[in-house]
């Protein structure tokens, strides 16, 4: 019973529960660290030991996603830079325009978070940038439009290149996240609480989603694709239809014929793969397991596929 109840508080309060080891929980803190040493350095470089003042508060927070969640959205490169960036502009325009420093705070703050949406950079300390640049103290509003340049965008150049540099001496933990080597796609099969927790593990580096996320993920992605598939009265003699799958399971194939009457579920279709996963081969199924395969019918052009709804720069190549 208290082991039921102290499981539910712990689910209430959100408490962390993904599977981090104790080397990468200190990888991550010598990154932090080494990340704000080298951006004070800099700041006391360029304006000398006053040079505190130059440090955004900010980078603290964008440590914690560069160094702690290296592979989480929020922690890439165009978030990080671009997120500082525009949340800068927003605080200092904010400042100097807006008198009433309250309704000047609160403005930065709401539009940066609108400008980080939509320009697809969301970067959580970019609120505290914005933030800095209403209520930095004079030495800071003095700056004006200089702030968007030094401290900001010097700090983020700083802290950036520590990310890459640091992380790149770890396997697992390469940053941006580009950079990571991500594993085939194999066969695919039931998942388990434990299989998601094994895999957590074997990443090493901690994932900004819980477990019960990604095996609801999984399931909402496998209930989506066995949910695909053509309506059988859609399958047409002559024409090709995709399994929509990427990679080595790509394919394509081409109904050349039919038999058995209107009946989905007896009624033959005889196919043959044209391109991708079994190319040359050919087969037959009743029309509604062709159905069930196909998730769209393509059209070939003079070098693609293409979906018949999609427009031509959306070509997917042999």
């Amino acid at each position: 019973m208290m082991r039921h109840a102290v499981s539910r508080l712990r689910g209430f309060l959100g408490t962390e529960t993904a599977p981090v080891g104790h080397t990468e929980k200190l990888v991550s803190a010598a990154g932090g660290f080494l990340g704000i040493f080298l951006v004070y350095l800099t700041s006391v470089a360029l304006v000398g030991p006053e040079g505190a003042p130059w440090i955004v508060t900010s980078m603290g927070s964008s440590a914690v996603l560069l160094f702690a969640v290296p592979h989480g959205p929020m922690s890439q490169p165009w978030a990080l830079v671009g997120g500082n960036l525009v949340s800068a502009v927003i605080g200092v325009l904010a400042a100097r325009f807006v008198p009433d420093p309250i309704l000047a705070a609160a403005l930065a703050v709401g539009g940066a978070i609108g400008a980080m949406y939509y320009l697809r950079c969301t970067h959580p300390p970019g609120g505290a940038t914005a933030l800095a640049a209403v209520v930095g103290g004079q030495q800071i509003r003095d700056l004006g439009y200089l702030f968007i340049l030094a401290p900001v965008a010097i700090n983020v150049a700083v802290i950036l290149a520590v990310a890459i540099g640091f992380n790149y001496a770890f396997a697992w933990r390469r940053y941006p996240a580009a950079l990571l080597r991500r594993p085939r796609p194999g066969a695919q099969a039931a998942l388990r609480h434990g299989d998601i927790e094994h895999a957590l593990r074997q990443l090493g580096s901690y994932v900004d989603v819980t477990e019960e996320d990604l095996v609801r993920i999984f399931t909402i992605a496998t209930r989506h694709a066995q949910a695909g598939g053509l309506d059988p009265a859609r399958i047409r003699v002559g024409h090709h239809y995709s399994n929509g799958q990427y990679g080595e399971r790509w394919a394509i194939r081409q109904v050349v014929d039919e038999s058995g009457g209107g009946d989905p579920e007896r009624a033959m279709v005889v196919y043959k793969t044209v391109a991708g996963h079994g190319q040359r081969s050919s087969g037959t199924c009743t029309r509604a397991e062709f159905a069930h395969w196909a998730h769209y019918e393509v059209r070939r052009s003079e070098t693609a596929w293409r979906r018949n709804d999609e427009k031509p720069e959306g070509a997917r190549r042999d």
